[in-house]
């Protein structure tokens, strides 16, 4: 019996990257949706990807990109217009008749929350969950491993582990472990339909218990050193993270501090759709410090003078006024917002280690 072709939006990414090898394993016929076909993209195919480049925010390439495809995962770019290219990749699945997509989604997304990207998550959501005929299930990890990393520099040259997560719990999974849960639902759809899982790591740390672990892993003394949101701003900006990111990013790190991402965790939810426990994260870390670019593309260790530099870069960089810098963009901020751990339907959906969904009594549409 031949099987269904899947296609994987975002293939160049964290967890598409994974997916795609993964589903190729399994046997099943892959087209990898790429922006550009660079080395990524060149490993795909080798591998056996169909390599499909496009636009995702070009309804003629999605339209395209689904023919001949029956089920889909689809990553939606982090960016403030995310809304936009999921109802786009909604109308498109719907047109294609698709049997099923796995949506990426996010652990902290609600409806009054500070960050635009939590906010249209949110709405996606929902309005995946109103498709006439093709069915969904949602996957919304919260902070994944490899932020505890973005340093890893200073980390490795200096010992210093410097974030603003204050003493803040979090059960972080490995991209790996995500691709898993992607694939396990791809690969039997029928028993997932209209479920959300939430894939963590298999316990709760502390940055405190990350910074030894990251001692372990680089044989050398690692300190967590709590600091300022503005000096995690001055020190992504330094790296050249995007200020579009920082200002999301920032909101996730107060959500860490007040214990959004310890509500409902640790999940079984790994071991539950692919029947293997998730990755401890010693694992995790030994793995992305052997390859940097698992952590950020061109993310590397670099020499000591190197580190030395950032540092002082880092120190004379003037933190942006993002607030400010998203009022000028046209963002559509709130009056009142709240970061999910305050707002009590998002709590009582937490607590259920469930999305906060509207209703969850939808029928189910079709399954082959």
């Amino acid at each position: 019996m031949t099987k269904p072709k899947i296609l994987v939006t975002g293939a160049g990414g964290r967890t598409g990257a994974a997916t795609v090898l993964q589903l190729l394993e399994k046997g099943f016929p892959v087209r990898a949706f790429v922006r550009r076909k660079g080395s990524g993209a060149a490993a795909l195919e080798g591998a056996g990807a169909e390599i499909f480049v496009g636009d995702l925010f070009d309804f003629r390439d999605l339209r395209e990109a689904m023919i001949g495809v029956q089920r889909a995962y689809h990553c939606p770019p982090f960016a403030p217009n995310l809304l936009h290219n999921t109802m786009l990749f909604a109308i498109a699945a719907e047109e294609a008749r698709l049997e099923v997509v796995a949506l990426m989604s996010q652990w902290n997304a609600s409806a009054s929350h500070p960050s635009v990207v939590s906010r249209e998550h949110w709405i996606a959501n929902q309005i995946y969950r109103w498709m006439p005929s093709v069915d969904v299930v949602h996957i919304n990890p919260g902070l994944f491993a490899f932020t505890y990393l973005l340093g890893l520099p200073a980390i490795a040259h200096f010992g210093m582990f410097m974030a603003p997560f204050g003493e803040g719990l979090n059960a972080p999974p490995a991209n790996e472990d995500i691709a898993r849960v992607v694939t396990g639902v791809l690969a039997d759809p029928r028993p997932h339909i209209g479920k959300s899982y939430r894939p963590t790591g298999p316990k709760l740390v502390a940055p405190q218990d990350v910074a030894g672990i990251l001692a372990t892993v680089l044989d050398r003394k690692v300190a967590y050193r709590d600091v300022p949101t503005k000096m995690f701003v001055k020190a992504a900006m330094a790296q050249g993270f995007p200020l579009s990111d920082i200002a999301h990013v920032r909101h996730y790190a107060a959500e860490l501090r007040n214990g959004a991402f310890a509500l409902g965790a640790p999940t079984d939810h790994v071991e539950e759709v692919t029947g293997t426990a998730p990755e401890d994260l010693e694992s995790t870390v030994r793995r992305y410090v052997r390859d940097p670019a698992l952590i950020y593309p061109g993310l590397g260790t670099g020499s000591k003078l190197q580190a030395l530099g950032l540092l002082l870069k880092v120190m004379s960089t003037r933190p942006a006024k993002l607030d400010a810098w998203e009022r000028d963009r046209g963002y559509p901020l709130l009056g009142n917002p709240e970061l999910a751990v305050d707002n009590p339907a998002w709590r009582a959906a937490a607590e259920r280690q469930q999305l906060d969904l509207l209703s969850n009594d939808l029928p189910h549409k079709q399954v082959a």
